[in-house]
């Protein structure tokens, strides 16, 4: 694009005495465009300048010196010519307004390639396509009028990840994937948008003031301990300060303390709910599970006096093999009435449901407390629901699923939950919240640490020889998928006290 100041000057016309010279010739062009609307008024009213001229009697050449211009301009004398053109002052406008389209043009154009850098991708429910826009403030959104999780995982590499994983203080390295060796980070930079509305932006301060002098407690396995990481990490960002943040291990319990705030997010190992033989948050690889079917209390003190409970408990009742089956124990060996079961793991968890429902009936604080229920989080074992090879499980995928209407995690275990809950509870006054966290994450096979994180076991060599066999597809690796779950669990808390 051609300067319009070099364009003015080197196209000043000459006459005899008097000379007209376009308006940008002198005028800088950034003036006129950060000008204020009362001097470009001015400008546009001006843009032919007529200016004396005297001639230069020692070289015999016609010299400019305009009054307001520090050097004298000098052009060079040429043979008369008999030209035929339009007046001056025309041409002037003419090229001023040519410049003016020449810059909006460009102006439009790089906002356009911007925005198309900025939101490169989009994987909607059902199509694909990009989409540009902004989260809204908490109360903008209707929960009513919006399902927020029927949506799209939009590309956005400006304002996600809400955080970095190598700079949390808290981050376990079973889901640090960055530092230990994923080089491709893609995977931290999709935002969930639902459709028809914005989920509330999220707040850490406004969460942690939400939380002055309360209690948050995550209870269940470890992918609830991997949204309690996510939790941890996305507000303690926000507290500068080492001193004014600990955390704290004490068994089953880690508690993550806010001191300004007094508020603590804690969370609880008790991955059947029940009191059972894989309670050891440590070891709990065992070669069959069993739970005692009515035995919650212990499990339940710590979680009694919590402002706020997060529940999640489906990962523990999948069948591992087609034999698997749950040990269910009733009455106690103290008291001679000890009698053992076997059942279908789903049968077990509604046994488990069942007593959790009973003790929350009996026991909540309905005024004080309020309880989440985690959706079920989908694994990615089976490449080939989305066309890649078993084999490679989800090793090596950097993006999520584009199938239309993708569909394969299992929702019969939440539909039981819910179902529970609403005719049990629901009746007492008391509501448990259902976070619907399944369909949105079922698309991110990408989204899982694979082998990028501490394998607490020593590899084989057969390990070694096939990554695959050892790959991670159940958790997710943080910044990530989690931290969406949490932005639901906040968008709760903050619209809906």
């Amino acid at each position: 694009m051609i300067c319009p100041t070099h364009f003015g000057r080197k196209n000043i016309k000459r006459k005899a005495n008097k000379r007209q010279v376009s308006f940008f010739s002198t005028v800088p062009f950034k003036e006129i465009h950060t000008a204020p609307m009362w001097r470009r008024d001015a400008f546009r009213h001006h843009l032919i300048i007529r200016i004396d001229a005297q001639l230069d009697h020692k070289r015999g050449e016609p010299s400019y010196a305009p009054h307001f211009s520090e050097k004298r301009m000098k052009t060079q004398a040429t043979p008369k010519m008999m030209v035929l053109h339009a007046p001056v002052g025309v041409r002037s406008i003419v090229s001023f307004l040519v410049a003016f389209f020449i810059v909006a043009s460009s102006i439009v154009f790089l906002f356009d390639r911007g925005q198309e850098a900025q939101v490169q991708m989009a994987v909607e429910h059902g199509r694909q396509e990009p989409w540009v826009g902004g989260t809204t403030e908490a109360g903008d959104t209707s929960k009513e009028e919006c399902n927020w999780s029927r949506g799209q995982w939009v590309y956005d590499n400006v304002s996600r990840p809400l955080y970095s994983g190598l700079k949390c203080t808290f981050i376990f390295p079973e889901v640090a994937c960055d530092k230990y060796g994923r080089k491709d980070v893609m995977y931290q930079h999709w935002r969930w948008q639902p459709h028809g509305c914005d989920l509330p932006r999220f707040d850490a301060i406004k969460l942690l003031e939400m939380l002055r002098n309360k209690r948050l407690v995550f209870v269940g396995d470890s992918v609830n301990r991997n949204q309690w990481v996510s939790l941890v990490c996305m507000v303690e960002a926000s507290i500068p300060d080492d001193r004014l943040k600990t955390r704290i291990f004490n068994g089953s319990l880690i508690s993550f303390k806010a001191l300004e705030y007094n508020a603590t997010i804690d969370f609880y190992w008790s991955p059947l709910l029940l009191e059972s033989n894989s309670d050891n948050p440590i070891i709990h690889r065992v070669d069959y599970r069993m739970i005692r079917a009515d035995r919650i209390e212990k499990h339940a003190s710590v979680w009694r006096d919590a402002d706020i409970i997060v529940f999640n408990s489906y990962l523990w009742w999948r069948k591992q093999n087609d034999d698997m089956r749950m040990k269910v124990m009733y009455g106690s060996f103290e008291d001679g009435d000890a009698r053992l079961d076997e059942m279908e793991m789903m049968d077990g968890f509604e046994v488990a449901l069942k007593k959790l429902t009973e003790w929350l009936g009996e026991n909540i604080d309905k005024k004080k407390t309020r309880i989440f229920f985690a959706g079920s989080s989908p694994t990615h074992f089976w490449a080939s629901k989305w066309g890649g090879e078993d084999s490679n499980k989800c090793l090596n995928e950097t993006e999520p699923i584009y199938k239309v209407g993708y569909k394969s995690a299992d929702y019969s275990l939440m539909a039981m939950a819910k179902s529970y809950f609403e005719t049990l509870l629901e009746p007492k006054g008391i509501h448990v919240e259902i976070l619907n966290i399944t369909e949105l994450s079922d698309y991110r096979k990408d989204g899982h640490p694979t082998v990028f994180r501490k394998q607490y076991v020593p590899l084989t060599k057969e390990q070694i020889a096939k990554p695959a066999s050892y790959a991670d597809c159940t958790h997710w690796c943080l910044p990530g998928v989690p931290d969406v779950w949490n932005e639901f669990l906040y968008a709760n808390l903050i619209m809906y006290r």
